[in-house]
């Protein structure tokens, strides 16, 4: 289960470092709290703070599910290719929103994958008593 715990925190350092950026965008483009709207460059980072928030609570149950249910270095694998989306997705929408599709696309992906398989594998565990 290391393998996958090291993925899952991975995911969490990105997640990490996406909350930083959103910090520094809202520093740079003078964008006072509460408000979360104001300038279009700051917008974007924070839009990809939420939708990574959003992803990460389907994403990281289904990680640990997978790897117990169904097989823990595809889960590692899957879970490090949900990373990369993730990765991709930010830098993508920051630069251009219309960049931002190639990115969730594989994250999205990634995830589905891994609640189908946690499904499926949990089904199996179930029947099998």
């Amino acid at each position: 289960m290391a393998s996958v715990a090291l993925v899952a925190s991975l995911a969490l350092l990105v997640y990490m470092g996406i909350v930083i950026s959103v910090g520094r965008a809202r520093v740079r483009y003078k964008v006072e709290a509460p408000a979360v709207t104001g300038n279009p460059i700051f917008e974007r980072h924070f839009r990809v703070q939420q939708n990574t928030v959003e992803q990460l609570v389907l994403f990281l149950p289904a990680l640990f599910l997978f790897a117990q249910f169904v097989n823990e270095g595809l889960a590692a694998i899957l879970g490090l290719v949900f990373v990369a989306g993730r990765v991709l997705y930010a830098v993508g929408y920051v630069k251009d929103p219309a960049r931002r599709g190639p990115g969730f696309l594989i994250s999205s992906l990634a995830t589905t994958v891994l609640v189908l398989g946690a499904l499926v594998g949990s089904i199996r565990a179930l029947l099998a008593g």
